[in-house]
């Protein structure tokens, strides 16, 4: 354990403290497609306790350029089963929970319940704004990640009645459609990367978390930005 771990317990920020909280900490990944697989790896390599996964899809080939949770012989495979064989492989300490269900306005009470912080790993708005409602209604973090052609969006929502994704882009009445659009592989790696690195802040308590705040990038031309929500 202390060996495993030594390059984050080393850190003052971190400690052996930070790696208690670490190992307490559950942790509820909404999606585990290319911003998901990022965040789960990374989660598990850090030594967090318990992480969920909600995903309904399986795996296909079109996946591949991004979601580096999955190989070609899992093509076919549901989602949740391939990244728990995965992250088990590579941390058999940390606890993988699945659900091979779609987050809907029926489970998500439940799901949301039984973890201390989410992550969305989503690629539409509706399920946002469920995740929205319900962590502000349970007094959870919200950890935000979108991503589009070379650009990336981080933030984190509700955390110690901070901003919510609500606040910054209001409910519309009729709810949009998600279309498919291009994206370079390695930016849900880089917002994924982003995003657990928040994760891994709200546990331990170290840093200054995205409260308030809407982290840009663009990696085309390499800027970044850090807005006020």
């Amino acid at each position: 354990m202390n060996e495993r771990y030594s390059r984050q317990t080393m850190l003052p920020e971190i400690g052996e403290a930070g790696q208690e909280l670490l190992l307490k900490a559950r942790v509820l990944i909404v999606g585990v497609g290319g911003l998901g697989s990022p965040v789960a790896l990374y989660l598990t390599a850090a030594g967090v306790g318990c992480l969920g996964l909600v995903d309904d899809d399986v795996v296909s080939v079109s996946n591949l350029q991004r979601q580096v949770l999955y190989t070609e012989a899992e093509v076919g495979q549901p989602k949740v089963e391939c990244a728990r064989r995965r992250l088990t492989a590579l941390n058999s300490m940390t606890h993988i929970e699945t659900y091979p269900t779609r987050l809907t306005a029926d489970n998500i009470e439940e799901l949301v319940s039984g973890y201390d912080l989410v992550i969305d790993g989503c690629d539409n708005a509706a399920t946002r704004y469920l995740i929205d409602e319900e962590c502000a209604r349970q007094g959870k973090p919200y950890i935000y990640g979108s991503i589009a052609a070379f650009e990336g969006q981080v933030s984190v929502f509700n955390y110690r009645g901070g901003p919510r994704y609500s606040d910054l882009y209001p409910r519309p009445k009729v709810m949009p459609q998600p279309q498919p659009g291009g994206v370079v592989g390695s930016i849900p790696g880089v917002v994924g990367t982003l995003q657990a690195c928040e994760a891994i802040k709200i546990i331990t308590g170290c840093g200054q978390v995205l409260s308030g705040k809407l982290y840009l990038l663009d990696m085309l031309s390499l800027r970044n930005e850090i807005i006020e929500i």
